[in-house]
């Protein structure tokens, strides 16, 4: 029995962002931008204060990250463009900050802007830089690369990612930049960051308790308490009913007696909108025919995983023979289950047929459950000729 609450990996995909403690003095656009604190300067003239009259780019990177790296050449065009715009590239969050220098040196001109090295506690944790306790943290960014752009007045004007900041960096040089309006746009974002973070955090909670007690179910084959938790977490977050209505029909094609209900709750399932989504279909095939289940999923179960696994199968197509080799392997697998051997050895030909060439061809399972269906069709034909030999009269 499965031991994890998911559906192969479609009911709930919750990313619990964690998010980084928020300092008193909120900072956002329309706030005055903190003292720029680094090490140090590897590259350009050292920028001590925003001064007035003057428009300034920090944007936050790091070696390690891959989009930093690809946003460098766009930063060094903007700078190339703007030369009276100081921009600084400050390398945050470095777990060895010596690597920094040699890397701004291998880049050469393709980072022609000025690049400062985030100021460290000694022996202190990259994560309480100056500039990630004053600037990020702060104003929420919970990646980078990020870039804040400071107008003349000293305020942040902007705050993005620095591959989106050529619009707004052109429209605060000329002066044509609505600061009140880019403010109130900024806190619309914000209140909606802060309304999905607090979803995150219940569905994170609900989603723990369903799991505990999804352990439970499976160790004593108990659902009346998960079900009643799943009533309840439908309730309090209704936009999240589709969901948990996909994590009851789990829980009753694993609970002993339930056949009906589950056929009942998937069939619902299957002619709502949800039914139009072939991966769903093909996921919630699986979670009847899947091989590591303790025991046979009931006949009534069976039977409407092929149905299923057949609609999966006609809706995906073949243009991505990646997805449609494994939803063909899902219904391969339900006739089999079904006794239609016949078809689950085609289906499973036509299986390693779609996977020839891609990532799933190295799958050893796909050639072993051929090799099981082949048997258990020769096996099939042979019975039949055994039962069917003709009995020889008597003399």
């Amino acid at each position: 029995m499965f031991k994890t609450l998911i559906a192969s990996g479609l009911v709930i995909a919750l990313t619990v962002t964690q998010t980084q403690a928020v300092s008193a003095q909120e900072l956002t656009v329309g706030s005055k931008a903190p003292k720029l604190e680094v090490k140090k300067f590897i590259k350009g003239d050292e920028v001590k204060s925003f001064e007035k009259g003057k428009i300034y780019v920090v944007e936050l990177w790091a070696t390690w990250c891959g989009p930093c790296r690809t946003t460098i050449p766009h930063l060094t065009d903007l700078q190339k463009k703007h030369k009276d715009v100081t921009i600084i590239g400050v390398a945050i969050m470095e777990e060895d900050q010596t690597f920094v220098p040699d890397f701004v040196e291998e880049m050469g001109k393709k980072m022609d802007y000025r690049v400062a090295i985030d100021l460290v506690p000694e022996e202190g944790d990259p994560m309480d830089g100056k500039v990630v306790t004053n600037w990020m943290k702060p104003s929420e960014q919970e990646g980078i690369p990020t870039a804040f752009i400071i107008n003349g007045e000293g305020k942040i004007a902007w705050i993005g990612h620095p591959g989106e900041m050529e619009e707004p960096l052109e429209k605060i040089v000329d002066g044509s930049w609505d600061l009140a309006a880019a403010t109130e746009k900024m806190a619309e974002v914000k209140a909606a960051q802060k309304e999905a973070r607090a979803m995150q955090k219940k569905l994170a909670a609900t989603f723990g308790k369903l799991q505990q007690l999804f352990k439970q179910f499976t160790e004593d084959g108990d659902a009346k308490e998960l079900l009643t938790a799943l009533d309840a977490a439908t309730e309090e977050i209704p936009e999240k009913a589709d969901d948990f209505q996909l994590v009851r029909f789990q829980v009753l094609s694993l609970a002993k007696d339930h056949a009906d209900d589950a056929v009942a709750l998937g069939n619902k399932i299957v002619d709502s909108e949800q039914g139009k989504d072939f991966q769903l279909l093909n996921g919630i095939a699986w979670i009847i025919v899947d091989p590591s289940r303790e025991t046979k999923a009931d006949a009534k179960l069976l039977k409407f995983a092929l149905k299923i696994a057949a609609k999966a199968d006609k809706l995906a197509g073949e243009e991505d023979p990646s997805i449609a080799a494994s939803i063909a392997d899902t219904l391969a697998k339900a006739y089999f289950d079904n006794g239609e051997l016949a078809n689950a050895v085609k289906t499973q030909e036509r299986v390693i047929e779609l996977a020839a060439g891609t990532q799933m061809e190295a799958d050893p399972g796909l050639k072993k459950r051929l090799r099981q269906y082949k048997k258990a069709l020769d096996a099939s034909k042979e019975k039949d000729n055994v039962d069917n030999v003709p009995v020889k009269p008597k003399k």
